[in-house]
């Protein structure tokens, strides 16, 4: 009986306790388009979130199915709207729309609605810790920790601060998957760098994010 009260207080002071975080910043990432009326509003969102907070890494996938209603969405990649997909699939969604912002992974959400970013943003922070680090060192990178599941790791490029012309925060230019990931210890080469550049250790199918490099 003894032994009962004590488990009993454990899972109270557990349920009571705060659910631990994944360390490093959260990825937000908005798939957004320049013919979306309601993608501006975003641009502002996502501006002011990463302004306002240092542990937040915000991307912008341009996609190219809204260009029936106006210009050409030239800055739109095949990888955005590939991503994307992966997410409606992911989310049980019935299509892709725009603004979505998906954080971490894990949760999904209008970017263009302050309540919805704040509480998704929330969510994905108490995601439990992944373990997995990424530690730089002489322009390599050490990716340490354990994984469930086939992971990919992701090499992004974007345009940021005066190489970015464009309203959206941080628009993705390419993205390329520079290999799988078991688990134990890896050592990464850096590719070349020009401007923006995130290494992302996510789960394959488009899973939760594991962790998150921003390379400046």
């Amino acid at each position: 009986m003894k032994r009962l009260a004590v488990l009993f207080s454990f899972l109270v002071a557990a349920m009571a306790a705060p659910s631990a975080h994944a360390e490093g910043p959260v990825l937000v990432e908005l798939f957004a388009s320049k013919n979306c009326r309601s993608c501006p509003a975003a641009y502002k969102a996502m501006d002011e979130l990463e302004a306002q907070r240092d542990d937040v890494c915000v991307l912008t996938w341009p996609v190219d199915y809204w260009d029936y209603l106006g210009s050409k969405e030239k800055m739109a990649l095949p990888e955005s709207k590939d991503r994307q997909r992966g997410y409606v699939e992911r989310f049980s969604l019935r299509g892709p729309y725009t603004p979505q912002a998906v954080f971490n992974g894990v949760k999904q959400a209008p970017g263009n609605k302050a309540s919805k970013i704040e509480s998704a943003l929330a969510e994905a922070q108490a995601h439990p810790d992944s373990g997995v680090r990424l530690v730089r060192k002489n322009g390599k990178v050490s990716l340490k920790g354990e994984t469930g599941s086939l992971t990919d790791l992701w090499w992004v490029t974007y345009l940021k601060d005066a190489d970015n012309e464009t309203k959206m925060p941080n628009p993705v230019t390419s993205a390329r998957q520079i290999g799988p990931w078991l688990g134990g210890r890896a050592d990464i080469e850096l590719p070349a760098c020009e401007s923006g550049c995130m290494l992302i250790v996510q789960e394959a199918g488009f899973g939760p994010v594991l962790a998150v490099m921003d390379v400046r």
